[in-house]
């Protein structure tokens, strides 16, 4: 697809991307944003963009607005999976375009809003995936239960260097998922944006926000520990006592392991708030590095003034 044929021409409603960091008030920005919009007559909508806010459940863990607290503004991508299904990006990626198409076929702007990087990316860019081999996916899953991450690490080193330095290590199935589109002769769409990003709609603005490191530790470090005073334990033991195992997904969500620890008494309760405060703080640099390679993208520290977003 290129911007001539993309779903909208440069005079039909704008597509906004708030991104950002963990914990840097991206939810309450989309809001004033949708607000300040809908005041001009514009019936503008919010898409998730959060990989974690597609489940349902989920919520407490997730930072997941509560419904009353959307102040009356649709949104979309919210609790549309169970806990034991698979959520990838590729799954992800013409939902949340069929949904800004039809927000905008409605006559409002769309408001992607997250963190999660890849699935920002989907939606932002104009970029396809590889398919995907049910047969190669199952072995390199045999490898990987058998084996772990590192034979299959150390494999995609040799085939794609590339895609290996930029991929988590710790992260199995983004590993297995480059092997099975190398395998396929496919060129891996990795863990980057593609080299020459093209817009995938021609009005897009897309809004970073930025807060200093250490107020940003702090406010994560924090919030870990109000999930816990707000019952992440609990919204587990609760998923368990429903028969909503998490999957392969869904379990990958920070917290959720931790507390899931706890319950099962491997971790003390402020052994898992620790760990979770350090992976969160290892999550938001993660997010800061990738949203950065984004050209189109300008920051702004909290408050932002929407009025002059809206303005320009």
């Amino acid at each position: 697809m290129t911007e001539e044929n993309a779903v909208s021409s440069p005079s039909a409603p704008r597509l906004w991307a708030i991104v950002g960091a963990t914990g840097t008030g991206k939810s309450d920005l989309a809001l004033d944003l949708a607000e300040a919009l809908r005041a001009r007559g514009n019936p503008t909508e919010i898409v998730n963009a959060d990989a974690m806010q597609l489940y349902r459940g989920m919520d407490i863990g997730t930072a997941k607005l509560a419904p009353a607290d959307r102040r009356g503004v649709p949104h979309h991508l919210l609790d549309v999976r169970d806990v034991d299904q698979e959520a990838a990006v590729a799954w992800y990626q013409p939902l949340a375009r069929a949904a800004v198409a039809d927000i905008q076929h409605r006559g409002g702007d769309a408001i992607l809003v997250g963190g999660s990087g890849l699935y920002v990316s989907s939606v932002v860019y104009d970029f396809a995936f590889p398919p995907r081999d049910p047969e190669i996916r199952e072995r390199l899953e045999r490898e990987l239960d058998a084996h772990g991450t590192g034979p299959l690490l150390a494999r995609l080193r040799v085939m794609d260097p590339a895609t290996a330095d930029r991929v988590d290590p710790k992260n199995g199935r983004r590993v297995i998922r480059a092997l099975e589109v190398l395998e396929q002769g496919q060129r891996t769409h990795g863990a980057a944006l593609p080299d020459k990003p093209v817009l995938w709609h021609p009005d897009t603005r897309v809004i970073g926000l930025h807060v200093p490191r250490d107020e940003l530790v702090r406010r994560l470090d924090e919030r870990v520990v109000r999930m816990w005073d707000a019952g992440l334990v609990e919204e587990v033991e609760g998923l368990g006592a429903q028969g909503r195992e998490l999957g392969a997904t869904s379990s990958r969500a920070i917290g959720y392991a931790q507390a899931l620890a706890q319950i099962e008494g491997r971790l003390t309760r402020g052994e898992a708030i620790a760990e979770t405060q350090a992976l969160t703080r290892r999550y938001a640099r993660r997010q800061v590095s990738w949203f950065k390679r984004y050209a189109d993208l300008t920051w702004h520290e909290p408050p932002v003034h929407v009025e002059a977003l809206v303005a320009d």
